[in-house]
């Protein structure tokens, strides 16, 4: 008899330290989803502000319709991107679009001291800002995950349970516009 309460004792410890495994990983997991959603509103709010930056620029360079054209093609893209791959690749190209942007902008000295666009240039630094801290807390929650998924014995419950490693939001440090005049 005492044997057996004895491992039933082993077997409840046991199912409690596996449940308690599953909810960390179940947390780690819903804590990488929230990441995530803070670097697509980031991104959305940068994305937001593309179009008032284009109308601002037309007024001063209405001929430099190709940029408008690729920066209303990115912006379309990151807006339909799926997962964490696309993104990067969509962020990865909206920033080059800025940045080609910024270029022109360069070419029209009486824009770069109109007050709208010195507003959106303000906007424009602080979002870039947002971003890489979304982006930095996005990485950070991953790495916890991951780091969860890869470790003895939890591994062997996510492989059970189908909790794979989370891909980490990697970027070029050239992504993010230059945005000083």
């Amino acid at each position: 008899m005492k044997k057996w309460l004895i491992g039933l004792g082993v077997l409840f410890v046991v199912g409690m330290m596996l449940v308690s495994d599953y909810n960390n990983l179940v947390s780690s997991e819903e804590g990488v989803r929230g990441q995530w959603s803070q670097v697509e509103t980031q991104l959305q709010r940068r994305a937001d502000l593309i179009p008032n930056l284009v109308e601002t620029v037309k007024a001063y360079a209405a001929q430099e319709e190709a940029i408008f054209t690729a920066l209303a093609e990115a912006r379309a893209k990151l807006a339909g991107a799926n997962g964490v791959e696309e993104t990067q690749e969509a962020n990865a190209e909206l920033s080059d679009a800025i940045g080609r942007l910024l270029v022109i902008v360069e070419n029209y000295p009486e824009l770069k001291s109109n007050v709208n666009f010195l507003a959106l240039q303000d906007e424009l630094a602080g979002t870039e800002n947002r971003i890489a801290t979304a982006r930095r807390d996005y990485n950070l929650a991953v790495q916890n995950f991951n780091t969860r998924v890869r470790s003895f014995p939890t591994s062997l419950l996510a492989g059970i349970f189908g909790f794979d490693p989370q891909p980490y939001f990697e970027t070029d440090e050239t992504d993010a516009p230059n945005v000083n005049f």
